[in-house]
């Protein structure tokens, strides 16, 4: 499908060099990063789904990962990592952000951010599966402080525009070349522009996706409403392959509540002495699933743990209980937490706090090497859309913003470094909407939607089956034919775009977990409960 263009700033006119160098899909931390490193060069264009502020990023908690304190080392770090991943890491990747983790805070405390502070160092917090404190932190409300630097960085930057209100389709290639070409190379992408409803190229040398996670597949998650695996669904379609999608991380702590949906209850809580509570027993529960880490187990252990623990007592809920804790320590570690929990009648100084897991991180994505390219020439990508090696079969505590610079980074520095290599793009045809007409049944949206994270929850969740994962295999089968066919009858909308890319996404997952015949890390399936040697990554493609 396709459609006319419209006039935009942004969109190239055929036969004329591109108005932008460089297009970023994404505008979190990974997207601005690179933005940043490209615009003391290029000209440079960043769209975004929704607002600006939209991503994950801004939601992000806890903190960044960093070795900073004199007892801390880098093997140490590493060494966590490469646990809490259960071997499926690649070592060469996790040295790489590890030992760029020291200067990805001084860049970032030159633009402002205001960690805290103890005395004249950076005050370090402990999450679990670290060995150390060594979580640089803004209260609890870190990536919020991280979102507000960065843009108002790319803000004032002449060369950086900022589009929000796009959400992208699909990319383009060579095949929408004027001359048709197979050649598979990336020359930016069509996006809807939302305000007007109409499709725009935004053509570039060179294009980076940084689009985040997938989480929205899933009935509960703490991902916002935009991670629909868009960049992830739109690698896939271009040629890219991707790899561990079955690696879907489950934060244990998720606030149970009716009317708010999907408050994480942030890992240092914990780290600073939080205890699960069985409210039935009124039992701390870790010494049974995991006597010497207890509540500091990965975040797969302590997930997998409350499951059971529900699922045995038949709760609705665990309690995640710190008031044994000062209240004043309490309240100026999680200042937001504690003010969001006193609005719904909950006092954490005093009172525990009902939790459940729900779906936080995709650890999977589009396979990127160390310089964060994807298999398409002319496409990069960094952050939560790549399966970078960093994180393997679990991703460690506050390792994921750290990831977003550091690869936001290598992929604006292998840009410049291969510049003249990267040619003009070509003449790219417009969108064409000529045999599509508006939708008059949008209520096929939201059923499949709500079908498909329902199904993936009860399928495809914390613990799975082969018969689980076969039947979320089959129901996917047959929506997708139901999607495509709406898909090529009616004009696109924000909506259709991520029903696509929803749908797509969950077929990589099942996929990918159909194909791993052990259980590792995330992936716990009680028809293969033993590992398999050696560590082997899940890749699909195309």
């Amino acid at each position: 499908m396709s459609q006319n263009n419209p006039s935009s700033s942004a969109a190239a006119t055929p036969g004329h060099a591109a108005p932008h160098d460089v297009i970023i899909i994404g505008s979190g931390a990974a997207g601005l990063t690179a933005a940043l490193a490209l615009a003391q060069h290029k000209r440079v264009l960043v769209l975004a789904k929704g607002t600006l502020t939209g991503g994950s990023t801004a939601w992000a908690q806890g903190g960044i990962a960093a070795v900073l304190d004199a007892g801390d080392t880098f093997e140490d770090h590493i060494r966590d990592t490469m646990v809490a991943g259960a071997g499926l890491n690649d070592l060469a990747a996790v040295q790489f952000v590890i030992e760029r983790a020291p200067k990805a805070i001084d860049r970032l405390c030159e633009l402002g951010v205001p960690f805290n502070r103890e005395a004249h160092a950076l005050h370090l917090t402990r999450e679990g599966g670290h060995s150390h404190r060594r979580i640089v932190h803004v209260d609890d409300a870190t990536g919020w402080a991280v979102q507000s630097a960065l843009l108002a960085a790319a803000e004032a930057h002449p060369n950086i525009t900022l589009l929000a209100g796009r959400t992208c389709i699909d990319l383009i290639t060579d095949r929408h070349r004027e001359q048709f070409s197979a050649a598979g190379r990336a020359w930016g992408v069509y996006a809807l522009n939302e305000e007007t409803g109409r499709v725009e190229r935004h053509v570039a040398r060179a294009t980076i996706l940084a689009t985040g996670g997938a989480g929205r597949v899933y009935q509960f998650s703490t991902a916002p409403r935009g991670a629909t695996g868009d960049g992830i669904a739109m690698a896939w379609r271009a040629g890219a392959r991707v790899s561990n999608m079955e690696m879907m991380q489950f934060h244990p702590t998720c606030l149970y509540n009716l009317d708010v949906k999907n408050f994480l209850i942030t890992e240092a809580v914990r780290g600073e002495g939080g205890r699960l509570i069985n409210p039935r027993t009124g039992q701390r529960f870790m010494r049974l699933y995991d006597p010497e880490r207890l509540e500091l187990a990965p975040r797969d252990v302590v997930a997998r743990a409350i499951d059971a623990e529900i699922k045995r007592h038949g709760l609705d809920y665990v309690h995640l209980d710190i008031s044994h804790q000062p209240a004043d320590f309490v309240r100026s570690h999680f200042p937001t937490i504690h003010e969001k929990l006193l609005g719904l009648g909950i006092d954490m100084t005093v009172q525990p706090i009902p939790v459940v897991p729900a779906q936080h991180y995709t650890c999977g994505g589009v396979v990127v090497g160390l310089d964060a390219r994807t298999d398409i020439p002319g496409l990069w990508a960094a952050g939560e859309c790549t399966e970078s090696g960093l994180h393997g079969a679990n991703r460690l505590a506050s390792n994921s913003l750290l990831e977003c610079f550091v690869f936001g980074e290598a992929a604006a520095e292998d840009i410049l470094a291969r510049w003249d290599e990267l040619a003009e793009p070509p003449v790219i045809l417009p969108w064409d909407e000529s045999r599509v007409t508006d939708s008059d049944e949008e209520v096929v949206i939201k059923q499949n939607w709500t079908e498909i994270r329902r199904f993936m929850w009860n399928y495809v969740g914390i613990v799975r089956t082969t018969k689980r994962l076969e039947r979320a295999h089959h129901r996917i089968q047959l929506l997708k034919r139901e999607v495509e066919d709406y898909y090529g009858s009616f004009r696109v909308t924000t909506d259709l775009i991520e029903l696509r890319n929803l749908l797509q996404s969950a077929e990589l997952i099942v996929k990918s977990a159909l194909q791993r015949k052990e259980s590792r890390g995330l992936h716990y399936t009680l028809d293969y409960p033993d590992l398999i040697d050696p560590p082997r990554d899940t890749v699909l493609v195309p």
